[in-house]
């Protein structure tokens, strides 16, 4: 049976999508910040319309042996290695100081990054799909989204049990083998990843599916998923240029938490050891709508909302069976202290931090992994299917039955 959604006028849809924008550049404390807001709307776009999405394409991958997705962040992590490795260089970016994501690789980064995965998997999305989906009026990620921020208010809370646990130094594949050499292995396992990935799809489904560059439609999707790893690696490129550090989207997470915990008189978070480094604290301290990847969160939310209304797609859900309510709580706090723990999600730990070459990126990703196959053997005990549709990339245009 199809789930219950209230219908919303075009013009009116029209209207609100607008609205949502434009009221982002009238909020902006100043020009950076209207800029962060900006480009988090471009985000919004490419996401939505290339549906391009991390426990999706993990899911694919091991639930059925299809790679496309996997393939279409190899081709991200190609372009973005290309384009940031000789800006991380040059410490500057068209004049601005830039700087890499750079964190200790250690406990903390496997377990979080495995429950960030079993997370992805029962709550239906990772960190950037969670906020996309939810903007492009998806209900049951909004339950996510709220898990989500809860879970990383709680990791936040909880510092001390987990800040010391023991780590490598913070270090880049750069500072190892060298820029050139380091640029050259990275492109040379993303080769091998998506060679592997191809020889894998053909074997267990006798085809390999393509990553077309042609056939997309701009404005109203949908795009190619070639065409989403390019947008987005342009993005993340302005967003390094913008705010001098690359593309993160869970940071600000913990901080709406301890600003509700502080608002409800529950506790003062200022006295949690987590907010005792003097960068977080600041933020702390700051009006929330001040926060520049606040302002990025949002921006992409509203650009996904304005691209579902360009696709004629945006029809938000009101009712979840239980089954999806439960994956969604549990999901979100599994995503939440993950992404704490590992010091990012599959965006500022994954991509941004491969990006910046940091060994904690390339320490992510299979753990991550082993979690969402844990996490797909979960889904049954609560009632989600495996895998959850024949093909989630068109879910949003086969609703509004363009495709």
């Amino acid at each position: 049976m199809p789930r219950p959604s209230f219908a919303i006028h075009p013009a009116g849809a029209v209207a609100l999508a607008l609205a949502l924008v434009a009221g982002g550049f009238a909020g902006a404390v100043d020009a950076t910040q209207a800029l962060a807001w900006t480009i988090g709307i471009g985000f919004g776009l490419t996401l939505y319309h290339a549906s391009f999405g991390f426990a999706g394409a993990f899911r694919r991958l091991l639930a059925e042996g299809r790679g496309e997705g996997l393939r279409a962040q190899m081709l991200l992590l190609a372009l973005l290695v290309a384009l940031f490795f000789p800006a991380l260089e040059a410490g500057s970016l068209f004049g601005a100081p830039v700087r890499g994501l750079v964190f200790p690789a250690g406990v903390a980064t496997v377990v979080g990054a495995f429950l960030f995965g079993v997370g992805m998997q029962l709550g239906g999305g990772c960190a950037s799909g969670t906020l996309y989906t939810a903007g492009g009026g998806d209900g049951r990620m909004v339950l996510t989204l709220v898990f989500f921020v809860l879970g990383a208010t709680l990791a936040a809370w909880q510092g001390e049990l987990w800040l010391d646990w023991p780590a490598l130094p913070a270090v880049t594949v750069q500072e190892l083998l060298g820029p050139w050499p380091a640029l050259a292995g990275s492109l040379a396992v993303f080769a091998l990843v998506f060679v592997v990935s191809a020889a894998r799809e053909r074997r267990i489904t006798g085809t390999i599916a393509p990553l077309p560059v042609t056939g997309g439609r701009f404005w109203r999707g949908p795009w190619p998923l070639a065409w989403g790893a390019a947008g987005l690696a342009l993005l993340s490129l302005a967003t390094l240029w913008a705010l001098g550090r690359p593309w993160v989207i869970t940071a600000p997470f913990p901080l709406w938490g301890s600003a509700a915990v502080e608002a409800l008189g529950w506790d003062e978070p200022a006295f949690w050891r987590y907010w005792e480094d003097p960068a977080r604290i600041e933020a702390l301290f700051r009006p929330i709508l001040a926060d520049r990847s606040t302002a990025m969160n949002l921006g992409l939310m509203a650009g996904a909302l304005l691209a579902a209304v360009l696709a004629g797609a945006f029809a938000p859900s009101l009712r979840l069976s239980a089954g999806e309510a439960g994956g969604s709580v549990i999901g979100g706090v599994l995503l939440g202290i993950g992404a704490m723990l590992a010091s990012g999600c599959n965006i500022s730990a994954y991509v941004s931090g491969i990006a910046s070459g940091s060994l904690h990126g390339w320490a992510w990703i299979l753990p991550a992994l082993a979690g969402n196959w844990v996490g797909l053997r979960l889904r049954p005990a609560l009632g989600l299917a495996v895998p959850a549709e024949p093909d989630t990339r068109r879910k949003f245009y086969r609703r509004s039955g363009r495709e």
